[in-house]
């Protein structure tokens, strides 16, 4: 396994995103030198306002109907943490490389086996979310 460190954005570490196909993933942007390493072996880069971003992802659901653990979320001392990671916090990101070779077509991926949160950046609610907690008194 390997490990590459970035500024992480849209993670889905200890929940799932149940959006399209329930997975784990982060969007880790990294410097140019990085994303054009990890392009040259073969990966897909996600251009985004930050900068070049590797997507890391785990589906929840694997092979013969099996559910998949979540990765590890671990603070500096490598302590496991329950935390929403907010976008821009520096972290490290530990993946496995896969391969597949489906009717002459290789698939290639990165595996999101754990996280380690460098600097955290706290998660703030989207605006309006304290609306959705709190009764209109209006209405009462």
């Amino acid at each position: 396994m390997a490990v590459v460190q970035g500024k992480a954005y849209w993670s889905f570490v200890t929940i799932p995103n149940t959006r399209y196909e329930p997975a784990y993933s982060v969007n880790l942007v990294v410097d140019d030198a990085t994303a054009a390493k990890f392009k040259a072996e073969g990966y897909s880069i996600k251009e985004m306002d930050e900068g070049p971003a590797i997507v890391f992802k785990r589906k929840v659901n694997g092979p013969k109907g099996m559910i998949r653990q979540a990765p590890k979320l671990l603070d500096k001392a490598k302590n496991e943490i329950d935390v929403a990671v907010g976008n821009g916090s520096t972290v490290k990101v530990q993946y496995k490389p896969w391969e597949v070779n489906r009717s002459g077509t290789v698939y290639r991926g990165l595996d999101f086996q754990a996280m380690q949160v460098i600097d955290l950046v706290q998660y703030d609610a989207p605006d309006g979310a304290e609306f959705d907690a709190e009764e209109d008194e209006d209405e009462l």
